[in-house]
């Protein structure tokens, strides 16, 4: 069995962070998303993974220190490249597939077929965490060699994914994005699928949406009488391409944590909960309460850092109060004197204070930004 990663998405839900990084990118608990997935792929025995990318891309944005429009070029194809290599350190082999455009899942699929060479596969959607990984649901599909197995679970916002129906365990009705949901039960980032699947992309017609869904690919291995099994999971499960379910992903990762400093933590400092602090950071008169995560080579100092938060490499915060935040590679944050929570911060961020004082700040800001807050 093969795998194939989607990871060539604009990631527009999680902007300004993703102008300038790809989302799978992104970081839960200091690693990026993409790790957990190819950390669960190969967990399940699967060494050949393709990975779709995307091409690079041309985008106007504000140039942060003069306020005028520039055009960069936005690569995220190689920063993934530059991140996972050849897959070597995960015991993978990696191959790199491009997609020229989003032009949907089933096209992804579409164009990976020659890498597939007639081999069953596990299709990996690579903003998605599962936290139990998929062992469980390879084995069970290499078991009982359905033609198609798909991965459920109840949501509160089903008009925002693929929603199946069921009858008993049978699928027998998808929709992408439905309007008028027929049920909560949404397609988790997982699919496995056989080589039949390619027959299906084939016959289908782009959507409305201009894409090729990989719903409509399902749902006509169902109307052709192929054996297309449901699976409803029970563990946490997050499509993390919404800054409130990033957080969410981090929450839930950072219950798992276990104490671990290797940087240098001074005597005036109250550490409560378990807590990790990388090599050659420093941390002076604070208060850090964990679960939380400090990276390598930063400085904390006359602050607060709170439950849930992960704190990137190379970034400084001084003398102010963070909690339930992600803050990304060498941000600066600076003399604020109300409490940073739920918030978002890119990488070489600098935020410090004006002369007005709110009492709460809730943040999400793309990389190389200035922020004074009043």
């Amino acid at each position: 069995m093969k795998a194939l990663v989607l990871a060539g998405g604009r990631g527009t839900r999680l902007r300004p962070i993703t102008h300038t990084r790809a989302k799978q990118l992104v970081p839960v608990a200091n690693k990026p998303v993409l790790d957990y997935g190819l950390e669960a792929i190969a967990a399940a025995g699967i060494r050949e993974v393709g990975i779709i990318v995307s091409d690079p891309r041309e985008m106007l944005q504000p140039d942060h220190r003069t306020g005028e429009m520039v055009t960069v070029l936005v690569n995220s194809q190689a920063e993934i490249r530059a991140a996972v290599g050849d897959g070597a350190k995960l015991g993978l082999k990696v191959t790199y597939i491009e997609q020229e455009a989003p032009l949907g899942l089933a096209h992804a699929v579409k164009i990976a077929e020659d890498f597939m060479a007639g081999d069953s596969f596990v299709m990996y959607l690579g903003d998605n965490l599962i936290k139990d990984g998929i062992t469980p649901f390879v084995r069970e599909f290499e078991a009982e060699k359905p033609d198609a197995q798909i991965l459920l679970a109840k949501v509160d916002r089903p008009w925002e994914f693929g929603v199946a129906e069921l009858e008993g365990e049978r699928v027998v009705r998808l929709e992408e994005k439905p309007k008028a949901p027929k049920s909560d039960l949404a397609l988790v980032g997982v699919y496995l699928f056989t080589a039949s699947i390619f027959d299906a992309v084939r016959a289908i017609k782009p959507s409305a949406r201009g894409e090729l869904e990989i719903t409509d690919a399902i749902q006509h291995l169902i109307s052709t009488k192929r054996n297309v099994r449901s699976h409803i999971i029970n563990g946490w499960w997050k499509d993390t391409g919404r800054v409130e379910d990033l957080l969410e992903a981090n929450r839930i990762v950072l219950a798992d944590l276990q104490t671990r400093i290797d940087g240098k933590v001074d005597d005036k400092t109250v550490i409560e909960g378990p807590v990790q602090i990388g090599a050659g950071t420093v941390v002076e008169r604070a208060h850090l309460r964990g679960p939380l995560v400090i990276g390598a080579g930063a400085r904390i100092a006359d602050s607060y850092i709170g439950p849930f938060s992960a704190i990137a490499d190379g970034v400084q915060v001084v003398k102010a109060e963070i909690e339930h935040s992600i803050v990304l590679d060498r941000s600066e944050i600076r003399d604020i004197p109300q409490r940073i929570e739920s918030s978002l911060i890119g990488r070489d961020v600098v935020v410090t204070a004006s002369a007005a004082r709110p009492s709460a700040h809730r943040l999400m800001l793309g990389d190389t930004c200035r922020v004074e807050l009043s």
